[in-house]
């Protein structure tokens, strides 16, 4: 004889929802999610208040990798180098603090901009926060490029 008083667990109360890691591939815009509403369906860019925290973790590293930049390019012109950027050139030569100041306000500019438009499709399938990705991977090989331009004129090591 079997008892019919055995009912399964109630399962509606508890939270369900499963941590989403750090870095994901719906961060990448790579898998879309399952709900394809007017924001996600690529129909028309929508501005948020709130902005998700890959995307300004990614905005600060930007500015970061441009201070060390601007850092390390003075730093190898200090050395013999040469600037091949004629309107930084003219920066400069007028002051470093000029250059410095104006090549951190652009780079900040520039990234807020980004940030804020990020949602906006380029192509089918490349959206602005595809490039401010592209962006951080470019500053990063430019920073190991410096960096092995001051060991090899032994300012570094």
């Amino acid at each position: 004889m079997t008892d019919t008083n055995i009912r399964p667990a109630d399962q509606r109360f508890g939270d369900r929802r499963v941590g989403t890691p750090f870095f994901c591939l719906y961060h990448l815009g790579i898998k879309q999610g399952r709900r394809m509403d007017n924001r996600r369906s690529g129909a028309g860019a929508a501005y948020v208040d709130c902005y998700a925290d890959h995307l300004m973790l990614a905005t600060a590293a930007i500015v970061f990798l441009s201070a060390m930049d601007a850092f390390m390019t003075l730093n190898i012109l200090a050395n013999g180098g040469i600037e091949l950027n004629n309107f930084m050139a003219i920066l400069i030569e007028d002051s470093a603090e000029k250059f410095v100041y104006f090549k951190l306000a652009l780079t900040a500019f520039s990234a807020i901009f980004l940030v804020i438009h990020h949602q906006v499709q380029l192509t089918k399938k490349i959206q602005v926060k595809h490039l401010i990705y592209f962006i951080l991977v470019g500053y990063t090989a430019l920073i190991c490029y410096e960096i092995g331009l001051l060991i090899a004129i032994g300012n570094i090591g």
